[in-house]
C-alpha cells in the first residue's frame, strides 16, 4: 500500500464482497453490517457503551445556575463565556470531519461508531448554546463566538487540528487519515481539559452546578471518543505496517506534545486571574493525561509518571465515570466476546 495515494471513497452496497470486512481501510466488504460477525467484535461494546451515555441538553434545567450567574464576579462570568464558545469552536469541527472520515473506512462497525460519535459532538455543540442562551442574550452570545473566532490563541490552538483536518479533507490518503486521527486525540484527548477545569473549580465552590453536571457528561463522552481514535490508530498501523514506522511514531509524540504546550499556554491566558488553580499543577495534570493518551496507544510515557497531580478534579476524572476499558491489543487471550441477549458482549 502506497500511504500517500489517495484513498477510494467506499462504495454504499459492494455484493461480492463479504459483509466481515478485510481492512479498515483499503478493504472489501459488502456495506451491511451484521455486529455478530465482524472484524473487532470488541467494537460493539464500545457501541453500546457510546449510546448508553445518550443524553440531552435539555434534561437538564439551568434555574439553579440561572439564579447564581448574577453572583459571579465579572471576571468568573467572562472567563466562564469565553471557555464555553472555545469549546463550542472545537466541537463544530469534529461533526463534518466524523462524517467525512466515514466515507473512506471500509469497515462498517467502525462506521457506525463514527456516526455515533458524530451525533455526540453535535449534542455537545448544542449544550454550549444551551448554557449560553440560559444565561445570557442572543447579542452577547454572538459577541462571545465572534470572539472566538478572533482570538490570537484560540486560533493557535486550532490551527494544529485545522491543519490535519483539511490536509485530509482535500487529500485523503493513508497518512494523512492517520494524522487526523493524532489531532483528533489531541482535541476531545488533551485540549478541553483546561475549560473542564474551570467548571469543576466552580463546582467545588458550590457554583454552577448544573452546568459542571453538563460538562461531566461531555467529559465522559470524549474520554470514550478519544479511546476509540486510540484503538482506531493502533488498528491502521497493524493493518498496514507501512504506516507503523519511526517518523510515524515521532509524529504521534511531537504532536501531541504540541497541544500539550498549546494548552498550558491557553491555561495561562484564560486562567491567570482564577483563585485556586495552580497553573504549575494545571501544567502538570496536562503532561499527566498526555501520558494516558500515549499509553491507551501503545506508546511509552513522554512525561514523567505520576498520579493526577489534581486530587480536587478526580471525582470529575475519567476512571471514575467510567470503568478502565480492557485494551484488546493487550488481552492474553485471542478468545473475545459473544452476543449476550442482556447486555450486548459478555467477556469469556
Amino acid at each position: 500500500m502506497d500511504i500517500h495515494s489517495p484513498l477510494k471513497k467506499i462504495k454504499l452496497l459492494n455484493p461480492e464482497f463479504p459483509n466481515k470486512s478485510t481492512g479498515i481501510i483499503n478493504g472489501q466488504s459488502s456495506g451491511l453490517l451484521n455486529w455478530n460477525d465482524i472484524a473487532y467484535p470488541q467494537m460493539y461494546e464500545l457501541y453500546q457503551t457510546l449510546l448508553s451515555n445518550f443524553w440531552k441538553a435539555q434534561e437538564i434545567n439551568m434555574q439553579d445556575d440561572i439564579k447564581q450567574w448574577d453572583q459571579l464576579s465579572p471576571k468568573e462570568q467572562d472567563v466562564f463565556l469565553r471557555i464555553n464558545t472555545q469549546l463550542a469552536s472545537l466541537d463544530s469541527l469534529q461533526t463534518p470531519t466524523m462524517y467525512q472520515v466515514m466515507d473512506y473506512v471500509t469497515d462498517s462497525s467502525l462506521k457506525a461508531i463514527f456516526a455515533v460519535i458524530a451525533q455526540q459532538e453535535a449534542v455537545h455543540n448544542e449544550s454550549y448554546s444551551y448554557i449560553l442562551s440560559s444565561l445570557v442574550p442572543l447579542k452577547e452570545q454572538n459577541f462571545r463566538f465572534n470572539q472566538a473566532k478572533s482570538d490570537p490563541i484560540v486560533q493557535l490552538r486550532n490551527q494544529l487540528i485545522l491543519d490535519a483536518y483539511e490536509c485530509f479533507r482535500n487529500n485523503p490518503t493513508p497518512q494523512h487519515l492517520f494524522q487526523l486521527a493524532v489531532n483528533s486525540i489531541n482535541l476531545e484527548g488533551i485540549y478541553f481539559y483546561a475549560g473542564f477545569a474551570f467548571f469543576y473549580h466552580l463546582a467545588r465552590q458550590q457554583k454552577m452546578l448544573k452546568t459542571s453536571t453538563m460538562i461531566s457528561y461531555i467529559q465522559r463522552d470524549e474520554m470514550q471518543h478519544a479511546y476509540f481514535v486510540a484503538q482506531f490508530i493502533r488498528i491502521l498501523l497493524t493493518e498496514n505496517p507501512e504506516l507503523n514506522h519511526p517518523k510515524n511514531i515521532e509524529y504521534i509524540y511531537n504532536t501531541i506534545g504540541q497541544a500539550v504546550e498549546l494548552e498550558k499556554e491557553w491555561a495561562h491566558f484564560i486562567l491567570k486571574d482564577i483563585d485556586g488553580i495552580d497553573l504549575q499543577e494545571y501544567e502538570l495534570y496536562t503532561e499527566y493525561l498526555a501520558n494516558k493518551r500515549f499509553r491507551q496507544l501503545g506508546l511509552a510515557n513522554k512525561y514523567e509518571d505520576r498520579k493526577n497531580p489534581m486530587p480536587w478534579i478526580h471525582v470529575f476524572s475519567d476512571e471514575m465515570m467510567n470503568d478502565t476499558k480492557s485494551d484488546f491489543f493487550e488481552q492474553k487471550s485471542r478468545t473475545y466476546s459473544k452476543v449476550s441477549q442482556s447486555n450486548g458482549f459478555d467477556e469469556l
